[in-house]
């Protein structure tokens, strides 16, 4: 098996699996109850967040634990919204976010929030001028992800960091959910006030996360209920999931500069390759992207066909990302950029892990010619040619 998917979600370490059975097992109390069992789960959450803030390099009280990057990202849009709507209801997010940033927007909006989206160049990049041009008196959000998660574009995460420290009304949220592990990012340096993760993005679990906020900032909670995560977030905390959480970072952190020179290496090797095949497009930008994704069209196929050919040979890839795979519409992210519709709706997304080798793209590279042949004929038949 070939598993070229790890955007959509990667597999878990065994070391990753192992703490969470631990725990648990052996630690399955309540964390918010006054006896021993429970004083033990509370210690290890503790000690997780404790973990997890020194990673990051930000403190303890700055790490909410959430269930991935989907809620955190609509803790961090609503919550802002809903706190500081006295302020103003203007919010500025990119024309390319994850799904759950742009559905966020969109329930604002319909409570008279006004969203302004800002456009990108081919490259995928929002521009600097166009984000100072849009803001306003009453701005109080800007939203926008670090690394795309269709085609892997980076931006200029520190730089708008820098412009927004003129404006310090403005809340500033990054969704950090594809660039944990393959890309670095100073939360203090780029001065965030929000920020998300997601542990199933780096080989934890499913149903663990972070959303990062700055002391200081204020935001409404939620979900309403008991006093957890400092009455930010009420629930019955997941104690086995974030020790688990907390062994995925570390490990992906401790391994990061050697991950991302193998990562850059199978990135480029592969694009090399992709590159030289008649009808292929590829659109994931040499320059600013990430290391792990790679976005190629393949001129006038049907992608879901593609990619079941491909399974076929125990190879797996996507189309787009996995909560917008199965709406069957081009890529908002390839035709914000200015991808021809008939190129947006043949988009193939590869998306590489550590745990991938170099020997695997000659297999990948002949089943994908292979694929390719295969349809051509097909259509061809289908043509009378």
């Amino acid at each position: 098996m070939i598993y070229l998917d790890n955007s959509a979600t990667t597999k878990p370490f065994d070391d990753v699996i192992d703490s969470y059975i631990k725990v648990a097992k052996n630690y399955f109390g309540n964390p918010s109850s006054l006896h021993g069992i429970g004083g033990q789960a509370e210690k290890l959450l503790s000690q997780s967040r404790t973990q997890i803030a020194s990673l990051l390099q930000v403190k303890p009280q700055e790490i909410i634990f959430t269930s991935g990057g989907s809620e955190g990202n609509n803790f961090a849009i609503k919550g802002i919204a809903l706190q500081y709507s006295n302020r103003g209801k203007h919010i500025i997010t990119t024309s390319i976010e994850h799904p759950s940033i742009t559905e966020a927007c969109k329930q604002l909006s319909e409570l008279g929030f006004d969203i302004t989206y800002l456009p990108v160049d081919e490259n995928g990049v929002v521009s600097i001028e166009d984000l100072r041009d849009s803001i306003r008196e009453d701005t109080i959000l800007v939203s926008i992800i670090h690394v795309n998660n269709e085609v892997g574009t980076i931006q200029p995460i520190e730089e708008i960091g820098k412009l927004l420290e003129k404006y310090p009304k403005i809340i500033y949220h990054v969704d950090h959910v594809q660039g944990v592990g393959k890309t670095y990012l100073d939360f203090n340096k780029a001065k965030l006030d929000l920020c998300t993760i997601s542990g199933h993005k780096f080989n934890g679990l499913k149903g663990t996360g972070v959303l990062y906020v700055r002391q200081g900032v204020r935001i409404k909670a939620l979900i309403g209920g008991g006093d957890q995560e400092m009455q930010k977030r009420a629930g019955t905390e997941n104690v086995a999931g974030f020790v688990a959480l907390a062994k995925a970072l570390r490990l992906t952190i401790e391994n990061r500069d050697e991950n991302i020179t193998h990562l850059t290496r199978l990135k480029e090797s592969m694009i090399d390759q992709l590159s030289r095949m008649n009808g292929i497009t590829i659109h994931t930008p040499e320059a600013s992207s990430a290391p792990h994704i790679i976005n190629f069209s393949i001129n006038g196929l049907k992608p879901e066909v593609f990619v079941h050919l491909l399974e076929e040979k125990e190879i797996y890839v996507s189309t787009t990302s996995a909560c917008s795979s199965k709406n069957n519409e081009p890529s908002k992210t390839l035709l914000a950029m200015g991808v021809p519709k008939a190129l947006a709706n043949s988009s193939i997304r590869i998306s590489l892990s550590h745990q991938n080798k170099l020997e695997e793209i000659p297999i990948l590279i002949k089943a994908i010619e292979n694929a390719i042949q295969k349809l051509q004929h097909v259509m061809g038949e289908e043509n009378g040619i």
